[in-house]
């Protein structure tokens, strides 16, 4: 793999015909991926949770960028069932699937349950992705050379899995060691996914990406404190911005030479910014035992059965 550390999104080639999925796309990471991918001429459904927010982000883009083929749709990773309607409402508009981005998340939350049930951060940033993957799958096995990317985080490299207390019960919940495991489990994911597709033949790639650190407003409510709003300005001045942050997810989607099961990070120093290039995660996210664990207790969470992905880890 090319290892320069000067790829931009100048460097994306022609998308046009391809169909693309962001969620999470009307700010920050999700946005700036999905102005990329519509520049290119790829077609970009953009997922947001609210009407308001898709109508915004949706008119910011077509006034900056003109005719580019862009639609929204509504999508709450933290609820099964719009899960499940955003996959019949994508089924009844497009019959291929290029580019899935499972970018949304949300960071370092107070204690709370999705409407599943879940530990909200891994009831989003993991389980939710793992749904809307499995609802699409027919899709992206139809579609050939389609990749699916996972947006991990540096917070990868503190998580740790513990399947008798995954949702941490017990009064054992903090807002960190929430976020970093189900950061964890994207990698995690992101893996045994490509494993899968190898085992069944599949002509699609699993990757993932992380964006460094970037201003990318995830974290504003962790200084929703009067005290803490001058902290906040001085910590988002040495960001990345979205634009910047967004490069490693968008090499991921796009790079001609990218494999599967192939992670993309900053290539500074602790790869906390920087340009896109291939980077190492935790021997943790490459745990075949774990990944097989968190697949079969993901599918019993969520109902979503891979069936065409069944072959046993190698």
């Amino acid at each position: 793999m090319n290892a320069r550390t000067t790829w931009t999104e100048s460097e994306i080639g022609d998308l046009t015909g391809t169909v693309a999925i962001v969620t999470g796309a009307n700010s920050g990471l999700g946005f700036e991926t999905s102005r990329a991918l519509l520049q290119a001429g790829a077609h970009v459904v953009m997922t947001m949770r609210s009407a308001e927010k898709a109508d915004a982000a949706k008119q910011a883009l077509l006034d900056d960028l003109g005719a580019v083929s862009l639609e929204t749709m509504l999508l709450d990773l933290a609820d099964l069932e719009s899960i499940r309607r955003f996959s019949e409402m994508f089924h009844g508009k497009h019959s291929r699937l290029d580019l899935l981005v499972n970018n949304a998340g949300i960071m370092m939350t107070d204690a709370q349950l999705t409407i599943d049930g879940f530990e909200s951060q891994l009831g989003t940033n993991h389980l939710g992705h793992f749904a809307l993957t499995g609802h699409l799958m027919d899709l992206i096995e139809s579609t050939p050379a389609a990749r699916v990317v996972s947006l991990s985080s540096l917070a990868h490299r503190w998580g740790f899995m513990e399947f008798g207390n995954l949702m941490f019960h017990n009064g054992s919940y903090t807002p960190r060691a929430a976020y970093g495991r189900s950061k964890l489990a994207n990698l995690l994911f992101a893996y045994e996914l490509q494993r899968r597709f190898d085992a069944a033949g599949v002509d699609a790639i699993s990757v993932a990406a992380h964006p460094g650190t970037a201003g990318t407003g995830l974290a504003d409510h962790l200084f929703n404190r009067w005290y803490l709003r001058p902290l906040k300005a001085l910590v988002f001045l040495g960001l990345q911005t979205p634009k910047q942050g967004a490069r490693p997810s968008l090499r991921a989607a796009t790079d001609p030479t990218a494999q599967g099961a192939d992670f993309f990070g900053p290539s500074g120093r602790n790869q906390h910014r920087g340009a896109p290039v291939r980077v190492e995660s935790t021997a943790a996210s490459h745990s075949q035992v774990d990944a097989a664990k968190l697949w079969a207790e993901s599918e019993r969470l969520t109902g979503v059965n891979y069936e065409s992905l069944r072959t046993p880890t190698k």
